[in-house]
């Protein structure tokens, strides 16, 4: 008897903690507990700032003087490294590139079309190149080796092997199409390619932020920076069928800055990376240098006067600026791309009473399965341990 007695209770008492355990399995109504979105961090700085017309620099105390000798339309100072404009004028400007633009001709079809290849140039790829543009001295019927082609647009800024690597490319319809995706793909939206080798062209421009975008994107490939810092170079006059040449001709950089002619001698620290001149866009240049461990990158378009070496004089004051303000200065913007717009929070829908995610979820109620599937567990347990001890006792 009191063994059946005991079973009783122990049964009823087993039945009342699962009646309580079940009474846990059931979800309780109640608001929504949509897990919160973290906040975004607060930039830096306003992220309009450089699309505003006029000189932007954040100093702190102690910082130098911007040079006063930058006569340019459009100007820029970037850090490589971080992203960071320490200092711009006028940075989103669109105004015609010249050959500045080649920069993003090579960060478009470099990949593509590596220097260890070849190829035989044919007289339909050199009939478009414009009569009076800079040129390498392409010829018809040989057989280049792809390096030379490449050394061939940094060095030389020539236009025919732009044309003769673009239609390796594809085209030069469909490599147009390429660099303006390129461009966007980088968060550079004021450039609209209509010539691949930067010549003058209706509707044609980029910004002095746009060629920084560029720079600071072709120095992270090992082949643009070094055909970029090239300072000068030996080049094919004739070639064998493998593209070897049969004999060679010196080519240089046409960038003062890298090689120190005319005047102007070589920056200290000079790692590239593209200069530019048309009629239309005045002299424009992409220049960076690395000193102490940190690369700066400066963008000139266009200055207002001076000579020829005006578009180096200038970047040099800003590159100079740049080192000695280093620490000195906030950020008036960043090279880097927006980020994308942070995901809506879930919304939800009402469904016989209950709130439910668009995605299928009850948010409605709380989830405490985990937790009465625990608990039951262990009533489970001791109850089957009550029941054993009963059945062993004499």
């Amino acid at each position: 008897m009191s063994i059946r007695s005991s079973g009783r209770r122990t049964g009823a008492g087993a039945a009342a903690l699962a009646i309580g355990a079940s009474v846990l399995l059931v979800p309780t109504a109640g608001t929504a507990r949509a897990e919160p979105l973290p906040p975004r961090p607060a930039p830096a700085v306003d992220a309009s700032l450089l699309h505003r017309a006029g000189t932007h620099v954040r100093a702190r105390q102690g910082a130098p003087a911007l040079p006063d000798d930058v006569s340019a339309l459009s100007w820029l100072v970037a850090d490589a490294g971080t992203g960071a404009v320490l200092a711009a004028h006028d940075a989103h400007r669109r105004l015609p590139p010249a050959s500045t633009l080649k920069t993003l001709f090579a960060l478009t079809a470099l990949p593509h079309l590596p220097g260890s290849g070849r190829h035989t140039v044919t007289e339909a790829e050199l009939d478009e190149v414009p009569e009076g543009s800079s040129t390498v001295g392409l010829s018809a019927d040989h057989t280049y080796r792809v390096a030379d082609l490449w050394r061939g647009v940094f060095l030389s800024s020539g236009n025919d092997a732009v044309h003769v690597l673009a239609e390796m490319n594809g085209g030069w319809d469909v490599t147009s199409a390429q660099m303006q995706a390129k461009a966007r793909a980088l968060g550079a939206r004021d450039t609209t390619v209509v010539s691949p080798d930067g010549f003058d062209a209706d509707g044609q421009a980029s910004s002095a932020y746009d060629l920084a975008v560029f720079g600071r994107t072709g120095l992270a490939d090992p082949a643009f920076a070094e055909y970029a810092a090239t300072a000068d170079a030996r080049f094919p006059g004739g070639t064998n069928a493998d593209g070897s040449p049969t004999w060679t001709y010196g080519i240089e950089n046409t960038n003062r800055l890298v090689t120190g002619q005319d005047g102007m001698g070589r920056y200290p620290g000079i790692i590239g990376v593209k200069n530019g001149y048309t009629s239309q866009a005045g002299f424009t240049l992409i220049a960076a240098a690395r000193r102490d461990g940190r690369t700066l990158l400066a963008t000139v378009m266009n200055p207002q006067w001076g000579g020829a070496n005006a578009v180096y004089e200038e970047a040099r004051s800003l590159l100079d600026w740049g080192f000695a303000a280093a620490g000195r200065v906030d950020p008036v913007g960043s090279l880097d791309p927006l980020p994308p717009p942070a995901a809506p929070p879930a919304t939800t829908r009402t469904v016989a009473g209950r709130a439910v995610a668009r995605n299928g979820l009850d948010v409605g109620t709380p989830m405490v399965y985990g937790v009465s599937a625990a608990f039951l567990a262990a009533v489970a347990t001791l109850t089957g341990a009550a029941v054993l001890r009963r059945r062993r006792s004499p």
